[in-house]
């Protein structure tokens, strides 16, 4: 069994959000005229004071550049300030919306508009001005993609033969525990609670939410061996993450969704495997097993079951496979 467990702030582990990184090589972040920069810089200030993750504050201020961006190009096309108008901000974020989808140089899935517009809500609301009244993208009616039988076989067996502990753990733990990649680097030595024969994984959520997942024996043994080598790494004893990098800091989210892509890569995978990938793996091979909703939101962290629902919707596979029922005259 599991649970997931609702907890103040105040048992939200402090300093667990994962490291800082640099921008990858190549990567440049948006130009903004001074004053939008100045409003960027007060918007993360406030983020560095919200109960939320690094990576989503991350996200936020990405989503947040971006549209200010745009905004620097646009704002002379609305009568009042989009930034202190609220009928001008809704104007704004409806053309924004249309120019992710149609009009950018880069049209943008309806999922990637949606986390788009949240990140506004966010920003618009520590602004003062509330939410937009924009409706939301309808998402597809698809199950996320998984791994198919023959590529989880594959991607087993690439992480069997990765030689780290380390890495083989962070890439197991989102495919048999059904953790998010930020919650995989915010775990520490004491949210994992082994006994001779079971195992139970503390994972931090969404929220301030932590949940409680029982460790499959695959990865149990794996762990133990990490948890084995772990106090040679360097300035073991000095932090609490659970995964270190190479200086004895926390290990980021960036570089654990490195190592993941990596042994994909070794695996032969042809689409590309990402923790959440791994995630909707575990969390469909659950609902169509007939495992109970409830179990299966609790495992995930999800706090609506219409979330987990969509685990049981057919696939792009499922449609493919409809077709080969048709019969044809050869």
């Amino acid at each position: 069994m599991t649970s997931e467990i609702t907890q103040p702030g105040s048992l939200q582990k402090p300093g667990s959000a994962s490291e800082i990184t640099k921008p990858r090589p190549g990567a440049r972040p948006t130009r903004l005229p001074p004053a939008y920069d100045v409003i960027l810089d007060e918007y993360a200030a406030t983020l560095e004071r919200a109960p939320l993750t690094a990576e989503t504050r991350r996200t936020y201020r990405s989503r947040v550049r971006m549209y200010l961006a745009w905004l620097a190009d646009h704002a002379a096309t609305y009568t009042a300030d989009p930034l202190s108008d609220r009928q001008a901000r809704d104007w704004a974020v409806r053309d924004y919306r249309m120019w992710l989808l149609r009009d950018g140089p880069a049209k943008r899935s309806r999922v990637y508009v949606n986390s788009a517009l949240t990140a506004l809500d966010d920003f618009y609301t520590r602004r003062g001005l509330g939410k937009a009244d924009i409706a939301r993208e309808d998402l597809p009616k698809n199950a996320p993609r998984v791994l198919e039988e023959r590529s989880r076989i594959r991607w087993l067996r690439a992480v069997e033969a990765h030689l780290s502990p380390r890495d083989r753990c962070i890439a197991l733990i989102p495919y048999y525990a059904g953790a998010r990649i930020s919650e995989v680097v915010r775990l520490d030595v004491d949210d994992i609670q082994m006994s001779a024969r079971k195992g139970r994984l503390r994972l931090y959520g969404k929220g301030g939410k932590f949940r409680e997942v029982d460790i499959h024996p695959k990865l149990r043994t794996e762990l133990q061996l990490w948890l084995d080598e772990r106090p040679n790494w360097p300035r073991a004893d000095d932090n609490r993450a659970l995964f270190l990098n190479a200086k004895g800091g926390r290990l980021s989210a960036r570089a654990a969704g490195g190592i993941i892509a990596e042994i994909a890569q070794n695996a032969g995978l042809d689409d590309p495997t990402t923790a959440h990938v791994l995630r909707h793996t575990l969390a469909t091979t659950l609902v169509r097993g007939k495992a109970d909703l409830v179990l299966v939101a609790e495992i995930l962290g999800h706090a609506r079951l219409e979330t987990t629902r969509r685990y049981s919707l057919p696939s792009d596979k499922d449609k493919e496979d409809a077709l080969k029922l048709i019969t044809v005259d050869r």
